[in-house]
């Protein structure tokens, strides 16, 4: 029992490793544009290439660490985040750093690794308790990193958001080379490589013109091409993902009404998520000279975030029992209204802290309840062996709407600029009142989600496949 409690351990702490890469770098954007002398629209990439790695590298190092070890897979993940810090660590330029930002979101597979790793090690009755630890461990380090943010650089500098988890991320690495056991089960099978240059392809082809339109111009060459080809790489994944037997992203399952249908709430949450993850921190470090912004340091930016994350996680906490007198579904509906009355409230009243902090807050509970409803939703939906790849579908998803949803906040911003290169207030507006058209279009969405609840045949644990991430 102590080696298990050691290996969880271990599991933990790379787990909220990689999930505090997710948001750490959020408040900072703007000193980091600043140091690095770039724009708004660029320095966006060092997080957008971050979900991007992460939206491919987790399917498929999950599909590689069946092949030739959890344990091993572990590592390779560790690694890749080490030298990624290491890099943006120490990066000259901001090509450099966004680099060094795709490097870290290899990283990825800790998440389908640690379940996966849960799963074979732990007793079957102790499983689903150990997943829902770690779930809660993965959605607490995610909110920590804005707030950590502030004092890090206040102390310090931007850099050492990187020196820090590197020498944490290696220390890691070493108890789990001596602690975490060679994985028992092994899955022999072929890696779907065309798949994953398809993902990548068309989600390259997509964002790079909806960052960078503002500046090439929407009618260029350039912009429609990449879209066109961004469509076409698109029909193309679908394709090969449904023909392959080894699918990176199982499209037959998006036939379940319930799946296609909570998965597409997924798209548009995630985009929303992270348009005020990655832009609301920037609002608030706007200079109050500009007659709408509060001038605030990176850390009393995070603090004023600190609402939406404790709201968060209690609410997050709170909807499992929640269920007992409000059904998934009505939570994921008054979740998804929440966060779109928040950002309307965002749009057209940031002109104080506390009604900032407030809007945050609001915004928090609808995250909590949208997160944890739509993973009960998926799992309420599909037969039990198929729990682990669904939630893992799921969780891919809404990366890549938080991908698109950081790319087309940025373009709006980056179009609103003042003579003196300042985002305008109207960039902020305008981007908000669209992430609340996002929420809106997501309580459609939610409404469509089947009601009734699919019959689950019980298969024993070895009947298990792969199992990928999820989160709260």
């Amino acid at each position: 029992m102590p080696r298990l409690y050691q290996t969880f351990g271990v599991l933990s702490a790379a787990a909220a490793a990689f999930a505090l890469m997710q948001s750490l770098v959020t408040p900072v954007l703007p000193v980091i544009q600043q140091d690095l002398h770039t724009d708004t629209g660029t320095v966006t990439w060092v997080l957008t290439a971050w979900l991007l790695a992460a939206s491919v590298a987790t399917p498929l190092m999950g599909r590689i660490a069946d092949m030739i070890g959890k344990d091993r897979a572990l590592l390779v993940a560790l690694g890749a985040i080490a030298l990624g810090c290491l890099l943006a660590a120490i990066a000259p330029t901001i090509g450099v750093l966004i680099v060094a930002r795709v490097l870290q979101g290899l990283g990825g597979a800790i998440f389908p690794v640690s379940f996966g790793i849960i799963r074979d090690e732990f007793p079957p009755h102790r499983v689903t308790s150990a997943v829902g630890v770690m779930a809660a461990v993965i959605a607490t380090g995610s909110g920590l990193g804005i707030v950590l943010a502030g004092p890090i650089v206040g102390a310090l500098n931007w850099r050492w958001l990187f020196w820090i988890p590197m020498i944490v991320v290696t220390l890691v690495g070493i108890v789990a080379k001596l602690v975490v056991p060679a994985s028992p089960v092994r899955s022999p099978g072929k890696v779907n490589w065309l798949a994953a240059v398809l993902l990548s392809g068309w989600l390259v082809a997509l964002l790079l013109p909806l960052s960078k339109a503002t500046t090439w111009g929407w009618g260029s060459g350039r912009t429609i091409g990449l879209l066109v080809l961004a469509v076409v790489l698109l029909a193309a994944w679908f394709v090969a993902e449904l023909r392959s037997a080894n699918p990176l992203i199982d499209m037959r399952m998006m036939r379940l009404p319930a799946v296609w249908t909570t998965n597409v709430v997924a798209l548009l949450f995630g985009a929303t998520m992270f348009g005020i993850f990655a832009f609301l921190p920037q609002l608030m470090q706007v200079p109050s000279s500009t007659g709408y912004g509060f001038g605030a340091s990176v850390t009393q930016a995070g603090l004023l975030m600190l609402p939406m994350m404790v709201t968060m996680a209690v609410f997050g906490s709170l909807s499992g029992p929640l269920t007992r007198w409000f059904p998934s579904k009505v939570q994921l509906i008054a979740g998804a209204a929440l966060a779109a009355v928040s950002c309307f409230s965002l749009a057209t009243e940031h002109g104080s802290k506390p009604l900032v902090a407030i809007a945050g807050g609001v915004f928090g509970i609808g995250l909590g309840l949208v997160y944890s409803s739509m993973i009960s939703l998926i799992v309420q939906s599909v037969p039990m062996h198929q729990t682990g790849v669904a939630s893992g579908m799921n969780t891919n998803i809404r990366t890549i709407g938080a991908s698109i949803g950081t790319a087309i906040v940025s373009s709006v911003i980056t179009s609103h600029a003042t003579p003196n290169g300042l985002p305008a207030e109207s960039g902020y507006t305008e981007s908000f009142l669209i992430l609340a058209v996002v929420g809106v279009a997501a309580i459609g969405v939610a409404f469509l989600v089947p009601t009734g609840r699919r019959r689950r045949t019980p298969e024993p644990v070895q009947a298990l496949p792969e199992l990928t991430p999820v989160e709260v």
